[in-house]
């Protein structure tokens, strides 16, 4: 591999809690040397590829513990070739897939084959989640320790709760033993059946059935009880409410081994986005109310957009901890699934190629610090799913992600490689973009207009990026 200078980037280190501006020498698929500024020699020699990074931000590459590639068995909607290419495209270099597939994900020779498939497109790193019970049918426990062996990094019945609760017990007992989580989707079906967006008055307004928040909690609650007596590790899936925020912080005081995720559309979205109203934005920020209307089926996702009030604890819950790790919940979904009455239309965003822009709006807004952010994207994830930590030191794989925070771009069908287009946020205006994505000093991805350069770029002594610039504020 050549040796590689990225220079002049805001270069973030999560696991450091580190911001430097200054240049990154990469050699041999490693990190080398973080080179400040000011220290910045004024020439590396000849030899080397230089990718000028001025007004960008370079981070560890993004890691989703949890996106659903469809392969096999929904291959319409996303295969596992065509998910990875929308993954580089958002800056992840590991992703998690669900094990909603047909055939379901429960046994060794369908973990096996996950790797192979992703083995063959070659780009970034696919671990596979296995069922928690076969055909996630919730009845009968799969081989969790053969699923391990196999390179299972969790269990989830995702998309189905686990609403057994002996089968619950014994799932996390198996997570003691074999050090994988177990990725509840928290729903109590007894209270939320028929349920499609978030009970409150905007439901009672559209007249649709609500969800209320105790159909949550009461299973986040259950499932902790079960973790403080097994000691098993849970991890609850896509956390949505205040009331499970302070479920989970009150248990991580006590010690139990419980961790939690939160995906950007709820850490951005409410439930008047059902409505057609794209609050909290409106008039105040980069959206176009105008690409919306109420009932729109593209705003339906399971759990269901919440309240402002939910919105802010989630937040809360982010920069204080409680929650560890961002994950998209890449769901994609064929047009047939979607346009349809909202009733009836499948749950479910596209996610990792706007999973970026999205969060970007809350460094924007200063509700979190860009290096919180990114460690929620990194770090954290890292952590839940046991892989080596997350840094850009020394020594590191140049494993990385380049973006640019004042990217203007347009959401269409033909700007997203993913297969699945629903996304409420189609049609419109997003600022922030990933201008280049890196696996092991493999160059990827890489934005058209953001190439490499065999000459040398000057060093830039220009402020430090930001989502806007002052006279843009």
């Amino acid at each position: 591999m050549p040796r590689i200078i990225i220079k002049n980037g805001c270069i973030i280190d999560p696991d450091r809690k580190t911001a430097t501006v200054g240049d990154l020498v990469l050699e041999d698929g490693y990190v080398r040397e973080v080179v400040d500024l000011a220290s910045a020699p004024t020439s590396y020699g000849d030899e080397a590829e230089f990718i000028d990074a001025t007004g960008c931000f370079v981070t560890p590459g993004f890691i989703d513990i949890h996106t659903h590639l469809r392969e096999p068995g929904f291959e319409g909607k996303e295969t596992i070739a065509t998910g990875m290419d929308a993954a580089v495209r958002g800056g992840y270099t590991t992703i998690c897939p669900m094990p909603n597939t047909n055939p379901t994900l429960d046994s060794a020779s369908q973990i096996r084959q996950q790797y192979d498939i992703a083995a063959r497109h070659g780009v970034i790193h696919v671990l596979p989640i296995g069922a928690v019970t076969l055909g996630r049918e919730g009845k009968v426990l799969a081989p969790l320790a053969e699923l391990s062996d196999a390179g299972a990094h969790g269990f989830s019945d995702d998309g189905a709760p686990i609403w057994d609760a002996h089968i619950m017990r014994q799932a996390l007992l198996y997570s003691k033993m074999t050090g994988r989580p177990v990725m509840n989707h928290c729903e109590d079906l007894s209270i939320v059946r028929g349920a499609v967006m978030n009970a409150g008055p905007v439901a009672t307004r559209l007249g649709l059935t609500g969800w209320p928040a105790s159909g949550e909690e009461v299973m986040i609650a259950r499932d902790i009880a079960l973790a403080a007596e097994t000691g098993g590790r849970l991890h609850i899936c896509h956390l949505s409410t205040a009331g499970g925020v302070e479920l989970i912080r009150r248990a991580k005081a006590m010690g139990i081994r419980v961790t939690a995720e939160v995906t950007p559309h709820h850490l951005v979205m409410t439930d008047r986005w059902v409505l057609g109203n794209m609050e909290p934005w409106d008039g105040k920020g980069p959206y176009d109310p105008a690409q919306l209307r109420p009932y729109d089926p593209r705003t339906r996702v399971s759990p269901p957009l919440r309240s402002a009030e939910d919105v802010q604890a989630l937040i809360a819950g982010l920069r204080d901890g409680t929650i560890d790790a961002i994950a998209t919940d890449h769901a994609p979904h064929t047009l047939v699934d979607k346009e349809c009455e909202f009733d009836h239309a499948a749950p479910g965003f596209t996610g990792l190629e706007l999973a970026l822009p999205m969060l970007l709006t809350l460094v924007n807004s200063m509700q979190i610090d860009v290096v919180e952010l990114v460690a929620r994207m990194t770090h954290g994830p890292a952590a839940i799913i046991d892989v080596l930590p997350i840094s850009l030191g020394p020594g590191d794989p140049a494993t990385l992600t380049i973006y640019d925070p004042n990217a203007v771009w347009t959401v269409t069908p033909e700007s997203l490689a993913s297969k699945g287009k629903n996304t409420p946020l189609m049609g419109q205006e997003m600022r922030g973009q990933v201008m280049l994505t890196m696996s092991e000093g493999q160059i990827v991805f890489q934005r058209a207009g953001f190439g490499t350069s065999l000459q040398q770029p000057q060093p830039s002594i220009g402020h430090l990026p930001g989502v806007f610039d002052e006279d843009e504020a």
